[in-house]
């Protein structure tokens, strides 16, 4: 029996040209779409660069009239008028201003007037807190006697049989600690 052999050498290079045939297809599909997108973008710049060439055009033309008025202005305005022009933009420019402290003044005053009331408030609820009754006059003077004889607050709570926050209220009080 006789089988016919095939060439695979010819079976790759066939695969190859295919496989090389697809890329190259792929590539110029890649570069056609990307050209496509920058064209786009720079018709978009574009059009935004004659958009604002517009724009300047008419903004120098503005500025010319208003040159224009100016000097015809400026011709009939005396000193005096001119000045008075001038205060007149400064009021108109300044007023919002002006109105915005004032604002800000009133909101101050009521801010001052709403601390004072509330630390008023936090006064008398002060006074009204009453000393523990363990602590006696005697006992402020013997706590603040030993304090400044730099005997610890532990040590001073023992010695008197008083509570170590009692002895550090009468310290706060005492403006020690």
């Amino acid at each position: 029996m006789n089988i016919p052999q095939i060439d695979l050498s010819q079976f790759h290079i066939e695969y190859i040209i295919v496989l090389m045939a697809g890329i190259i297809l792929y590539l110029l599909y890649y570069v056609f779409t990307k050209d496509a997108n920058y064209t786009k973008n720079i018709r978009s710049v574009a059009s935004a660069a004659e958009e604002l060439n517009r724009e300047i055009f008419y903004l120098k033309k503005k500025l010319e009239e208003t040159q224009k008025n100016i000097s015809k202005n400026s011709q009939r305005m005396s000193d005096r008028e001119i000045y008075e022009e001038i205060e007149r933009s400064v009021y108109d420019m300044i007023n919002p201003f002006s109105q915005g402290m004032k604002q800000l003044q009133e909101n101050i005053n009521y801010i001052e007037a709403e601390l004072n009331s509330r630390v008023a408030n936090l006064e008398s609820g002060v006074k009204q807190i009453s000393i523990p009754s363990s602590i006696h006059g005697n006992d402020d003077e013997k706590i603040i006697s030993l304090f400044k004889q730099s005997v610890s607050v532990e040590t001073i709570s023992k010695e008197l049989h008083i509570s170590k926050p009692e002895v550090e209220f009468v310290l706060k009080i005492n403006q020690l600690q």
